[in-house]
């Protein structure tokens, strides 16, 4: 829309039932607090500037608003970098129209500002979208539902199709308790409109509060209009407001992301336990079984199949890779684990961060991968560690080999020539490097670099004491 749109996110409240030290609005939901669910549908409408008002927790509150900013502008493909993050204090909590009046000294005329709660995480821009698009820079515009239990909602009054008040439960008669049009807590408004009516709220109620849905009676006082857009989604609508609710919709969250993949193409074994807490890209023929979580980013080729019980953050699998049940992959940073196309990892394998795996790599049960690249076709199928290795191209390396890359102080580096086999229960000592097509004979410890080509044997010469006799146990007296 060509109007210029602000936002102002309220995010003030301490969220007692929650009986949290964390703010309310940094509860997470599918991986990520709240209020950062919000911000990203704001800056999916090109928004100009946010307004957060914030409260109880402000300090903590105002620091997760700059981190989305600084990484949202970061991504300088996305619109997200555009919109500017602000805070404005509200001390004390005296309600949602003295919190929507902190942010306003920081709007423009000229535009429509949309007013969103933080506790509203399912809220889609689409939604928010109409909603401007139905104020029009010309009227008060307000998201409403009907509920079949309205119970704890302010009830919309009507004459006939247009929007007479919003009536809070606690001061409502019965006639208006019996109303089931509900009024979400979103509404757009022009900056203009609203600079001229939040100023006449009066805390004349019920709970002492300045009520922000006030602003709804003045504006039909003043002759101006009052339009209000349906919706039909209550997911998108509803707050959070104790840890049952908050379960509630992060297994609806949950079932939308399924839903989601599913119309991609992505088979799921079932979309009831599958949890994504972050962003999950799949390419075609996708398969994901049972139990399986996602977080921060990961990305899956065409033709991934993952296994049971799998727990996959930040990580890209390239095309035909099989992760096996039960395998842990965490990447620290986006994308921090690259496994290659065709790859086979687990099960029960652990890829940690700075695991760059080439393609056919093999990495099987209890084997451990860290800060390390591996070739094409190299294979630890067996109950291993490589840890700040370089890896080189068909390497076989055997079971219960280690490489000791910290000496306490400091790590350091083991360099494995392509076509290095190592046998199994050896020690590699960093920093060393194997010359290519060498071999490492099985239980040496390895603390000097070794010739390609080369057999190496490290270890102590067997013995054998005829009619040693193993120390007996004390007697019991």
């Amino acid at each position: 829309m060509t109007t210029p749109l602000d936002i102002i996110v309220l995010a003030a409240g301490k969220g007692t039932r929650m009986k949290s030290r964390l703010p309310k609005v940094l509860q997470r939901l599918a991986g990520r607090p709240m209020l950062g669910h919000v911000l990203d549908a704001a800056a999916q409408l090109g928004a100009r500037r946010c307004v957060v008002v914030t409260g109880h927790g402000a300090q903590e509150v105002q620091a997760f608003c700059a981190e989305w900013h600084a990484q949202a502008s970061a991504q300088a493909n996305q619109r997200a970098g555009a919109m500017q993050c602000l805070t404005a204090l509200q001390q004390p909590q005296l309600g949602t129209g003295h919190a929507a009046q902190q942010a306003l000294p920081l709007l423009d005329d000229g535009g429509i500002t949309l007013i969103l709660s933080g506790d509203v995480p399912l809220i889609q821009p689409a939604t928010l979208g109409a909603l401007a698009q139905a104020c029009g820079g010309r009227r008060l515009a307000l998201l409403t539902i009907d509920f079949e239990d309205p119970t704890g909602y302010g009830r919309v009054i009507r004459s006939g199709e247009s929007v007479q008040a919003i009536v809070e439960q606690k001061d409502a008669t019965p006639a208006q308790l019996a109303v089931r049009e509900c009024y979400s807590g979103i509404m757009a408004a022009p900056t203009a409109l609203l600079r001229r009516l939040l100023p006449l709220l009066s805390s004349d109620n019920a709970q002492q509060e300045f009520y922000l849905t006030d602003v709804v009676r003045h504006a039909v006082a003043a002759g101006e209009a009052v339009t209000a857009l349906k919706t039909a989604d209550a997911a998108q609508v509803a707050g959070v407001n104790s840890p049952a609710q908050l379960a509630a919709l992060e297994r609806e969250a949950q079932r939308r992301m399924a839903d989601a993949l599913m119309a991609q193409g992505v088979r799921l074994a079932d979309p009831a336990r599958l949890d994504v807490r972050g962003t999950l890209e799949c390419g075609q023929d996708v398969e994901i079984d049972i139990g399986c979580l996602f977080e921060g980013h990961v990305s899956l080729g065409d033709g991934v199949r993952i296994g049971a019980h799998c727990v996959i953050a930040n990580a890209c699998i390239e095309a035909g890779a099989r992760i096996h049940p039960f395998t842990h992959i965490d990447g620290g940073a986006p994308q921090g684990v690259r496994v290659g196309a065709g790859a086979l990892i687990g099960p029960y394998a652990r890829l940690r961060p700075g695991a760059q795996l080439g393609a056919d790599v093999h990495i099987g049960n209890f084997v451990e991968v860290k800060n390390s690249t591996l070739a094409p076709g190299a294979k630890a199928n067996h109950l291993a560690y490589l840890g700040d290795a370089t890896v080189g191209e068909r390497v076989n390396y055997g079971a219960g080999s280690i490489t000791a890359n910290y000496d306490g102080a400091r790590k350091h580096r083991t360099t494995i020539g392509a076509d290095v086999h190592v046998g199994s229960n050896c020690v590699l000592v960093a920093p060393v490097t194997l010359g290519a097509g060498g071999t490492v004979a099985a239980g040496s410890v390895i603390t000097q670099d070794t010739a390609p080509g080369a057999l190496a044997i490290a270890r102590g010469r067997q013995s054998s004491l005829p009619g040693w006799q193993r120390p007996a146990k004390p007697s019991k007296g």
